[in-house]
């Protein structure tokens, strides 16, 4: 529950309903209670008044207790309802006592009162009494006639325990209606938490570039942090991506001044001094190289999308104009409807390039592009029909300044470039032997179709690849 606020707030809302639930069932039941007594009390009371017509006068006029009137409740023993009047020294005490006398050594109430008291039965049970006193008599000190009337208090508890069994299902059923309400609350009320997952995913699968102010005003300030956030990380990667390719050419001229004077070390003979330097020289321009291709691959690249096919297809054109190029067979496959890659055109072409000239440099006959779309994701398949390399050395292709072709004239960057480029853009590359030939897989996330069918066959390019040469 410590991790769940959804259940934290559903457990607080049910032990705040049950709580108040049963504190208003407590409640009614006293109110319940207390008028049933207060009703008590009132017959009580009219019973009592009844009991004082049974004082008559005699031929003297002295007062004196008559038979009382006949009534079933107070004729049967221990029926639970009693009564017992006294005037003067005369007692006379309803048959439903039958040899229990209730206690009157207190002050009688003043006349024409009455007080509500609790007494001990004649079975030890508890009574509620409504005591009277009236003066009876013209003498100048007339008698008091006390009148007590009682009733068992079980009924009164009968009573309330009848009231609560027929309350409890109906705050039974409340209780189910307050706790669905509840749920309903939270649900609702969270739910531009799981709006803000939403945007967040939306945000890392590129359909989105920022979370929005469109939101609840108590999740705006969230938003802000988070959309502040993400520009100072583009405003971040900008500035690096700027001081590297700022320091990468910068390079480039005092290389080139030591390239020159590796060349005049030649000419003077000193061969294994020049040849040092350009060894050098090279190692540095491979670095020089990749950085600068680093620095190409853009910050910001959640909303960009790429046409594979249409890639493939002018950097195709571009290959069949090389004397390499224009003797091989060049097959692309890919969907009339192609897929989009969520990646930058120029990244990907970048990335293309590469791959495409590296298989060109190893092909016997031809060469085979595949562009599918599985769920998420573009597979961009680029197969020779070359020799292949060892299955050992699959793993490390990727691997800076790697080349197990040491005859061609490649630096051993462009398949750790490529690498680079799907790495930043939430891809991988993979290798394996096709038997004969090496194919490679460029898998990149998919963008949302595109509003037209990518375009398939001969296309006139426009540029050149930008890629260096292959690194096998």
């Amino acid at each position: 529950m410590r991790r769940s606020l959804r259940l934290r707030l559903l457990v607080v809302g049910a032990f705040a309903i049950i709580a108040t639930l049963g504190g208003a069932a407590l409640g009614l039941a006293l109110l319940f209670e207390r008028h049933v007594e207060r009703v008590a009390v009132s017959d009580l009371e009219a019973r009592a008044l009844t009991l004082a017509g049974i004082v008559e006068h005699d031929a003297n006029g002295v007062p004196r207790l008559a038979a009382p009137p006949a009534d079933r409740l107070y004729r049967q023993p221990f029926s639970g309802h009693y009564w017992q009047v006294a005037l003067g020294d005369q007692v006379e005490r309803s048959r439903s006592l039958w040899d229990h006398t209730l206690p009157m050594d207190r002050p009688a109430p003043p006349p024409g009162r009455s007080a509500v008291l609790s007494l001990p039965g004649p079975m030890g049970e508890r009574l509620l009494v409504v005591e009277q006193a009236l003066l009876v008599g013209r003498d100048p000190e007339p008698l008091v006639l006390r009148i007590i009337v009682a009733a068992d208090r079980a009924e009164l508890t009968a009573a309330r325990q009848d009231f609560l069994d027929d309350l409890m299902p109906y705050l039974a059923f409340l209780a189910l209606l307050l706790m669905t309400a509840s749920w309903l609350q939270v649900r609702i009320g969270l739910a531009p938490l799981a709006q803000v997952a939403d945007r967040v995913q939306a945000l890392s699968q590129g359909r989105r570039s920022r979370i929005g102010t469109d939101l609840p005003d108590e999740m705006l300030p969230l938003s802000h942090q988070l959309d502040a956030l993400l520009d100072a990380r583009d405003a971040e990667l900008l500035r690096a991506r700027h001081r590297a390719g700022d320091l990468a050419h910068g390079f480039k001229t005092p290389l080139q001044a030591l390239l020159g004077d590796a060349r005049a070390l030649r000419q003077r003979g000193e061969t294994d001094i020049a040849d040092s330097i350009e060894m050098v020289i090279a190692s540095m321009r491979r670095l020089v190289d990749r950085e600068l291709a680093r620095a190409r691959i853009q910050s910001d690249r959640r909303a960009a999308k790429a046409d594979p096919a249409a890639i493939t297809t002018r950097l195709v054109q571009v290959l069949r104009r090389t004397p390499k190029g224009s003797d091989l067979d060049w097959h692309l496959q890919a969907p009339l409807t192609g897929p989009q890659a969520r990646i930058d055109p120029d990244d990907l072409t970048e990335a293309l390039g590469a791959l495409l000239e590296n298989a060109m440099q190893h092909a016997v006959a031809t060469v085979t592009v595949t562009v599918t779309a599985a769920s998420d994701r573009v597979v961009i398949s680029i197969c020779d029909d070359g020799p292949g390399v060892p299955d050992e050395a699959l793993a490390r292709l990727s691997q800076r300044g790697l080349r197990l072709d040491e005859s061609g004239e490649g630096q051993g960057i462009g398949l750790a470039i490529v690498s680079d480029i799907a790495e930043a853009a939430d891809g991988r590359l993979s290798f394996r032997n096709a038997d004969p030939g090496l194919c490679i897989e460029l898998t990149l996330a998919a963008a949302p179709p595109p509003k037209q069918a990518a375009v398939q066959g001969n296309v006139r390019p426009r540029r050149r690849s930008r890629a260096g040469p292959p690194d096998r």
